[in-house]
């Protein structure tokens, strides 16, 4: 058997149903190819054994999963989060972790635009409104500002939250953005400090990756400092927010709702305070998904896997060593 053929492509989880991409890829350099619908460590460890190329949506790949893989083993992520991949355990073990950052950037800042169109126009509330037999515009939804006259706020100023920005801009909002790592950005957005953000934003909005340095960034000091009556939108990472301390504020309503499509626990808990609250668009980690951004997704997690197999540099390493 020739050194080709004993290279292992594993899948150790993924959503989409179909797995042509990798599949072909694993093909086409002749390497062993298998599927998986790995959900704990104990699973994913039996699959990767002797494994070269991983592609992986959420199954933990924690220190004993890579140190069972092939040496110098290339780890995929799908997406563009890595917080289910332990990335210090993968510089010292010598393991290549990459991510694909860019392949469903329009999608998910459709999401986070839908989100704040639904909650600043107060949809929900109009809806119940009228099927409760109100048309009283002032009965069914009070106060409304101007999307205009709103102040957003973006934690984190990358490719998402610059697609974003594009569709804010267009609808006329003022935007400012707390990103630590950007110095110079659109002349249309202002840099400011985190606490600046959150204390003058109607509407803020999150983009950051899930660090232990950005665990709960929004917490109860930080969500009793935002403006009466904000918004707050998480097409991100769970962890970035107090999920007990926003609900606690929606519920007394000093935040008036949240669009959410990641949780800290995911599938979101039957017991979360989320779901008693009122003013909250709940979405299932959806915000990616289009036909177009899965297929583009694993097309270009096959390119990196096929260029790991072959030694060529990868494309979107997070591993330095």
């Amino acid at each position: 058997m020739s050194m080709v053929e004993k290279i292992k492509v594993v899948v150790t989880d993924q959503a989409f149903g179909s797995v042509e991409n990798e599949q072909r890829m694993a093909s086409r350099v002749g390497a062993q190819f298998s599927d998986h619908q790995c959900a704990t460590e104990e699973e994913t460890l039996k699959v990767v054994k002797g494994a070269s190329v991983v592609f992986n949506n959420f199954a933990p790949i924690t220190p004993e999963v890579m140190k069972v893989m092939a040496p110098g083993a290339t780890v995929i992520r799908y997406g563009v989060g890595v917080d289910n991949v332990d990335l210090v355990a993968a510089n010292q073990l010598g393991i290549h972790v990459c991510n694909v950052p860019d392949y469903g950037v329009d999608e998910v800042a459709d999401h986070a635009m839908a989100m704040i169109l639904a909650l600043a126009r107060k949809l929900a509330l109009y809806d119940k409104g009228i099927r409760n037999q109100h048309w009283s515009i002032k009965q069914i939804v009070g106060e409304l500002k101007s999307l205009r006259d709103c102040q957003v706020g973006l934690v984190g100023f990358g490719r998402i939250a610059r697609s974003l920005s594009t569709r804010l801009e267009a609808f006329g909002c003022k935007i400012q953005a707390y990103d630590p790592y950007v110095n110079q950005v659109d002349i249309n957005v202002d840099m400011v400090a985190f606490e600046q953000l959150v204390d003058t934003s109607n509407i803020v909005s999150f983009h950051l990756p899930y660090t232990p340095e950005t665990h709960h960034i929004l917490n109860a000091e930080m969500i009793a400092r935002m403006p009466k009556g904000a918004i707050v939108i998480n097409v991100s990472r769970g962890g970035l927010i107090d999920e007990e301390a926003l609900a606690k504020a929606v519920q007394r309503g000093h935040i008036f709702g949240a669009g959410l499509d990641v949780f800290e626990r995911e599938p979101l808990p039957e017991n979360s305070p989320l779901r008693d609250c009122p003013n909250m668009w709940l979405t299932p980690h959806a915000a990616f998904y289009s036909e177009a951004s899965v297929r583009n997704l694993q097309r270009l997690a096959a390119e990196e896997g096929e260029r790991a197999i072959n030694h060529e540099p990868l494309r979107c390493e997070l591993t330095r060593f």
